[in-house]
């Protein structure tokens, strides 16, 4: 439907954006007061004023932004070019694009770690995580993972990095010192077939030790211990569950349900659905701004 959809802490709807065509991946800068909206189909990252709810600019990009981060200063942002297997590097001052990285065919995930030395990017296509040099912009290793690789989180205290293999129905745990695969996890919710399980979305609480991971096909987050990787409880949520994110207090977990067109969010306490809220047709990404 082209648009953010905005609601308050009681998730009554105050406002939909109207946005360039296909807006997907949302971030907010540090301060708080923008929002940027990767919008696929116009090829512009927009921009939108948190004061006034007002899209104020955009940022041109390569073909098809999905997903992108900022380094830590916020000085540049690294965007996923689905249509042209690049990660672009944009100046966030001159917003030119100062460096192209080659990519797999169809990148999509993109995170940068805290120290501003290394960039992680998938490759849907050639089911890798590329390992980027910050400082040279260069490739400087590939990882083999499962099938269609999508999103990452990165863990706090174990110096992890979790990757989603849609089509493949599996989260890979990934060493970040050695960049070797230390662990696999599958998911089955009760009366799904293995191949209805595509995670894509994932979040994880502040201290590292609780993940929660988005189903896809399978309706249903899963939510885990992450340190011995055990599966805590699933919760039943919309069709294709796809992205999730967390309140500050960590006591709600909101998530995105492509088809059905709605969110659904969950009390973290009891690990029970409350409601589903209308959003949009085919909502993507949620941002929380606590």
């Amino acid at each position: 439907s082209h648009d953010i959809h905005v609601f308050d802490s009681e998730f009554n709807l105050v406002k939909k954006i109207e946005t360039s065509r296909r807006p997907r991946d949302m971030k907010m800068n540090k301060d708080r007061t923008l929002l940027y909206v990767a919008c696929g189909d116009d090829d512009v990252i927009d921009v939108i004023d948190i004061e006034t709810l007002e899209v104020v600019d955009n940022i041109p990009t390569g073909p098809s932004p999905e997903v992108f981060a900022f380094t830590p200063d916020e000085k540049f942002m690294y965007v996923s070019n689905e249509e042209d297997s690049m990660m672009e590097v944009i100046d966030m001052e001159s917003r030119i694009v100062v460096n192209d990285i080659p990519t797999g065919a169809e990148p999509e995930g993109v995170i940068a770690a805290d120290d501003g030395e290394t960039v992680y990017v998938t490759s849907e296509i050639a089911d890798m995580v590329h390992v980027v040099d910050a400082r040279e912009n260069v490739v400087t290793d590939n990882i083999i993972v499962g099938t269609r690789p999508r999103r990452f989180i990165l863990t706090p205290e174990t110096n992890e990095l979790w990757v989603s293999a849609e089509l493949s129905s599996e989260i890979y745990v990934i060493d970040r010192a050695t960049n070797e695969i230390t662990e696999v996890l599958t998911f089955l919710p009760p009366g799904f077939r293995p191949e209805d399980v595509t995670p894509v979305g994932m979040a994880l609480t502040k201290d590292g030790k609780t993940g929660i991971i988005s189903l896809g096909r399978a309706n249903h987050v899963a939510v885990i211990d992450a340190i011995s990787k055990e599966v805590i409880s699933y919760v039943l949520v919309g069709k294709r569950a796809w992205s999730v994110a967390l309140t500050s207090d960590e006591k709600t977990a909101v998530v995105a349900n492509g088809l059905s067109d709605d969110i659904t969010l969950i009390d973290m306490e009891s690990l029970r659905p409350i409601r589903s809220v209308p959003a949009g047709r085919v909502p993507h990404t949620v941002v929380i701004d606590d």
